[in-house]
């Protein structure tokens, strides 16, 4: 690997760790930034969301104060994820590449525009006593583990899905629904990326690169994120999944 390399893979990690931590998404700085590198497109995934993991934890330990109280939701959900992030690494491994490609901008819009919705939706569902936070509600943890299948699969943009589904499903602060949002895709990263290392290539430079870079990444998303207020992080969700939509069409 030449000095630039490093410097470009680095620097996207940093920024991936940031964003991921922040909204989600950052698998759309640091993939593509591979494959420019002339990596094959799954080894680059595989490697990637390897490299994403240590981020992955970095953000949600940096998020532990607004995890507190939400144990019990964190391992029912945290268990619903794991299974479909199972799921979606096998079946990265399985279907042809571009089997996602054509619905993928599709989950990202109804994401956004559930974000933009959310207080007037959080309104009408106590309005009417119907509680998608409870442990039987199949509507939350059937989206869950579709956002895990997702997130498996490929990732980019798993965290704005899971912000929307659990920012409508939650009736709390944005910022502590941000925090249980990095343990789910903490969780669906990692056991992806276990998956990956038993049963795929890994290019080891690179994903070491991503992971030391995106720990750090994380910690800043962590620190400046949690200042912004609801208006503003709702805004940030908007404009990083309008960004992503952008991108894979293009792409």
């Amino acid at each position: 690997m030449g000095a630039g390399e490093i410097v470009a893979i680095a620097a996207a990690g940093l920024g991936a760790g940031a964003i991921n931590t922040l909204v989600g998404s950052g698998t759309l700085i640091t993939f593509p930034v591979l494959l420019a590198f002339g990596y094959a497109p799954v080894t680059a995934n595989v490697s990637n969301t390897v490299g994403l993991v240590p981020g992955s934890v970095s953000g949600a330990i940096g998020y532990r104060r607004e995890l507190a109280g939400q144990g019990r939701r964190a391992v029912r959900l945290g268990a619903i994820a794991v299974l479909g992030g199972v799921t979606g690494a096998i079946l990265l491994l399985v279907l042809p590449a571009a089997a996602f490609k054509a619905i993928v901008p599709a989950f990202i819009a109804v994401a956004v525009v559930l974000t933009l919705a959310q207080p007037r939706l959080q309104r009408w569902l106590v309005k009417r006593q119907i509680d998608l936070a409870h442990p039987r509600s199949l509507a939350t943890t059937g989206a869950v583990y579709v956002t895990g299948v997702y997130g498996g699969y490929f990732g980019a943009a798993q965290g704005i899905l899971l912000l929307a589904i659990l920012g409508v499903a939650l009736n709390q602060d944005l910022q502590r629904t941000n925090a249980l949002k990095n343990v789910l895709a903490g969780l669906i990263n990692g056991v992806a990326g276990l998956y990956f290392i038993l049963a795929a290539h890994i290019e080891w430079a690179p994903a070491g690169i991503i992971a030391a870079t995106s720990i750090v990444g994380a910690q800043l998303g962590a620190r400046y994120g949690r200042r912004l207020p609801p208006a503003a992080l709702r805004a940030t969700i908007v404009a990083v999944g309008v960004f992503a939509i952008l991108r894979l069409l293009l792409d």
